[in-house]
Parts: structure tokens; C-alpha cells; sequence
């Protein structure tokens, strides 16, 4: 219902027809490519996903929008005259009409949107049908007065309606502001009022008129977006957090030495060891690889590298815990293979079960052999005379795998000037899976064996195999662990 106000303004030109036809024809197309976008966020993830239900609440909110826009666009247009059929040029120049909407679509668009008049002089009140609709009441029961209409109001919201409504009527303030209605059904609705007082000859408010919208929907998707927005900064703030758990975990486990390690302290060099841990493409992934190197008090050599599956705090948590028992059963004198054995049952019994792979070494200088077994790990690559091959690898399942398993282990004979490089499979993309993924980086990694034998320390061949690999985008983070036996 227009606002008797307007009366002074009939000098202003209602809008072209053919421009509102246009704006109906862009809103109907944004409508349908967000209908578009809405399906795309559709998946089965969407309940644990804070990212896909913060992105599904902005879809929907969008579409409140798009609908409220349709709607009124609708009613603007039927309020346009319709040009003359006698002018056969402008029904030619007329552009094709856009697609209607479904009549259940656009009446339920209609019915959100009602007026209202309370003539203060004759205590007369219209509502038009759209406002009886909203507020669940028959038209033949009639339309509520001003002093009527808190009963239906939330109790919370009265005073501010009240409020309201005195501004208007004493003061001349035009009224904008919502509240909550309670309607027979004892459903509960959100309405957004605008109105303003009309003044007779003696300036005295002689009615009030006001348009009313059901913003229920709206209000209930923006309250998602809230909520998904909130949820998705807490959850950020949850994974920033433990990420940088997860690298303090790993920086203070992982080898602390840089460059070239040499075994035994004080003596002839019998082992030149250098390793690097190399990050995956997503610096977020904190795996749970690692690298090591430790002398023992019987003066051999421990040489671990290993991977378990995750990733995150509990991913390192349960690096450290392994690698810490590596060590201490390794200082306790037992061998690689029952070693291995421990592991395997550590993890199988632990709080937070795990799987991993890993391949263990004891490297003894006098004799110059290698002892070493392997859990479901990619075998180490020995490198003499300037090529390459992968070791015998013995039996041995993933860590945590079955219960009770057994590894064996085998003898390599090594010789001066050999090289050892020990590493996890993450160190290329995955364009293949499995035993293939595995296999692509080995072959990699011998293909480097006559760079290798112009090499003067581990170090130097860490640095090839950085240069190699360290730019790749995998998929994984990785280690590598290299060891050069001593003359």
C-alpha cells in the first residue's frame, strides 16, 4: 500500500518496462547458476567438513537474497502500465518474456511481503491479504489495531515495538526495525517493519502506514553463516594450533645435527653419515617420517628410517614414541630383527593404534657389516663403483600390522667407500600407487649412482638427492638417510 506521502512526487517517472523485464531476466539467471553451485557443494562430506557447510550456508543465504530480489521485481512489474497493442513497433522491439516462475515459487515469494494502514481518526485498519497470511490469521477475523497488535508479538520484542510505534505517532519518526511474532499455530516468525506517519493539514498524525516483510528465512540462514563461519575459524584455529604442535614434536625428536655426522667420536672415521627430512607440497601435512643415526656403547652403529601412517600431532607423537624405543632397545643390545619385533608389538598394544614401515641397520666397523631387517619398508640402495642396487630385503610385515609378527634379518658385507642411503617412499609424486610409487623412487635414486661417485661426503650426496626430489610436489613428506663407510 503506497504511502499517502508520495502523493507530493507525481512528477517522478516510473521505471521502463522493458528495464524491469531485464533486471527479472538477470536475477532468474543468477538464480539458476546459484542452483548450480548449490549442488556442487553437495557431498558426502559436507556434515564433518566446516569448510563445505560454512560454503553451503553462504549458497543458501544467496538465495534468500536472489528470491526476495525475484519477488520484488515481480511486484514492480505488475505495477507498470503495459504498453499500447496498437504500437506494432514496440511489440517487435519487445524482447522474448523471461521464463515465469513456478506459481507456488512466486506466490510463496508474494505472501512474504504485506501492508497495513491504521487511520488514527476513524480508528479504521486495513491489511492486505499477504499480512493476514503472515500473521496466520483469517481475514474474516480482521485486521489487529495498533493497541491489539503486541498480542501477537514475542514478549522480548514488545517494548521495542512499542517503541517504535510511539516514535512514529508522537514524533514523526518513520519506523524500521523487526520483531518476532507469535502466530496461532505457535509458530514463530521474524518481520522486518517500515512505515511512516501521514499528517493531516494541522501537522497532527493522522494515520500510519507501514509495509511488512517475513525475513524468518533470511534471518535463519544468516544465523548459519554465522555459525558454519565460527565453527570453520575455530576449526582453523584447531589445525594451526597442532600443527605447530606437530613441527615443535618433530624438530625436537629429528636428528639435531646438520651437516655430516662421523662415526666413531675420536677415532678413524669408519662412517660418514648425513640426512635431511624433506616437507610435502602441502607444508601442512606434518607426517611421521623419520631419520636417524645414534653410536652405540658397543661401538656399532644404529640406522633407522621410517614412516607411520598420518598425519598431525598424533602422527609425531607416535614417531617419537617408536623412535624413542628403537633407541633404547638398541642401546639395550638387541638386534635388528627382534628389534623390530618390539615395535611391532608396541604399536599393536598402544592407546592409539598405528601402522607404520621401517628399516633398521647396525652398522659394525671392524667388521665392516651391515645387519639390518626391514618392516613392509623399501630396502636400502648400496652404491659401489659407481652404480647401483637395492638389498636382499628379509621378511618382514608393516609395523603394527599383526599381532605377534617375526622379522629375519640379513648380513651385507660392505667395503670401503660404499654407499648407503636409506629413505622413506614419499619422495616423489604418486603418479602410481603402491609397490609401483615405491619402485619409481628407487629407480630415481640408483639413476643418480654416477653423481654419486664423484662425491666427496654424505653431505655432498644429500645435496643431489635435494636437488633431485626437493622441488617435487609430493603428495607425502619423506627422509633420507645417507651413510658412506670409511676406509
Amino acid at each position: 500500500m503506497p504511502s499517502p506521502l508520495f502523493a507530493d512526487h507525481s512528477a517522478d517517472r516510473p521505471p521502463e518496462r522493458e528495464t524491469v523485464e531485464a533486471l527479472i531476466t538477470q536475477a532468474r539467471r543468477l538464480r539458476g547458476d546459484l542452483d548450480a553451485v548449490r549442488e556442487s557443494t553437495v557431498d558426502s562430506s559436507l556434515a564433518t567438513d566446516p569448510q563445505l557447510r560454512w560454503q553451503r550456508a553462504l549458497c543458501d543465504l544467496a538465495v534468500h537474497h536472489l528470491d526476495d530480489l525475484g519477488g520484488h521485481l515481480d511486484q514492480l512489474r505488475e505495477g507498470l502500465p503495459t504498453e499500447s497493442a496498437d504500437d506494432p513497433a514496440a511489440e517487435a522491439e519487445r524482447p522474448a518474456a523471461p521464463p515465469e516462475p513456478e506459481p507456488h515459487e512466486r506466490g510463496s515469494l508474494l505472501r512474504r511481503v504485506g501492508s497495513a494502514e491504521w487511520n488514527l481518526l476513524t480508528d479504521e485498519v486495513s491489511w492486505s491479504d499477504e499480512l493476514f497470511a503472515m500473521f496466520g490469521r483469517a481475514p474474516s477475523d480482521g485486521p489487529l489495531t495498533l493497541d491489539e497488535l503486541p498480542s501477537l508479538v514475542h514478549p522480548e520484542d514488545q517494548d521495542g515495538l512499542a517503541t517504535m510505534v510511539t516514535d512514529c505517532l508522537v514524533d514523526g519518526r518513520p519506523i524500521d526495525g523487526e520483531f518476532r511474532i507469535v502466530r496461532p499455530d505457535g509458530s514463530l516468525r521474524t518481520v522486518h517493519m517500515v512505515g511512516e506517519p501521514v499528517l493531516d493539514a494541522d501537522g497532527s498524525t493522522a494515520c500510519m502506514w507501514a509495509v511488512l516483510r517475513d525475513v524468518s528465512e533470511l534471518r535463519r540462514s544468516q544465523q548459519a553463516v554465522r555459525e558454519t563461519r565460527d565453527s570453520l575459524h575455530r576449526e582453523r584455529q584447531i589445525a594451526q594450533t597442532e600443527h605447530r604442535l606437530a613441527v615443535e614434536l618433530q624438530e625436537a625428536v629429528l636428528p639435531p645435527w646438520r651437516g655430516s655426522l662421523r662415526f666413531p667420536h675420536g677415532g678413524p672415521v669408519a662412517l660418514d653419515l648425513a640426512g635431511r627430512y624433506l616437507p610435502s607440497g602441502t607444508r601442512d601435512l606434518i607426517g611421521g617420517d623419520w631419520y636417524d643415526a645414534l653410536q652405540l656403547p658397543d661401538g656399532t652403529t644404529l640406522m633407522s628410517v621410517g614412516d607411520l601412517t598420518g598425519h598431525g600431532v598424533t602422527a609425531t607423537s607416535g614417531m617419537a614414541m617408536v623412535l624413542g624405543a628403537l633407541r633404547g632397545m638398541a642401546v639395550a643390545g638387541h638386534r635388528p630383527g627382534p628389534l623390530m619385533g618390539f615395535v611391532n608389538q608396541l604399536l599393536d598394544t598402544a592407546a592409539q593404534p598405528a601402522l607404520g614401515s621401517a628399516v633398521c641397520g647396525r652398522f659394525d666397523p671392524a667388521a665392516r657389516t651391515l645387519e639390518w631387517a626391514q618392516a613392509g619398508h623399501p630396502a636400502p640402495l648400496l652404491f659401489r663403483g659407481g652404480t647401483g642396487r637395492a638389498l636382499d630385503p628379509p621378511e618382514g610385515v608393516l609395523l603394527g600390522a599383526t599381532s605377534g609378527a617375526s622379522y629375519t634379518q640379513h648380513t651385507e658385507q660392505l667395503e670401503p667407500g660404499d654407499l648407503l642411503v636409506l629413505h622413506t617412499d614419499g619422495l616423489v609424486p604418486r603418479r602410481a600407487q603402491g609397490a609401483d610409487a615405491t619402485h619409481e623412487g628407487a629407480e630415481r635414486l640408483l639413476a643418480l649412482a654416477p653423481r654419486f661417485a664423484g662425491t666427496r661426503s654424505a653431505q655432498d650426496c644429500v645435496r643431489i638427492v635435494v636437488e633431485e626430489f626437493g622441488t617435487a610436489e609430493r603428495e607425502d613428506d619423506a627422509c633420507v638417510l645417507i651413510a658412506r663407510v670409511g676406509g
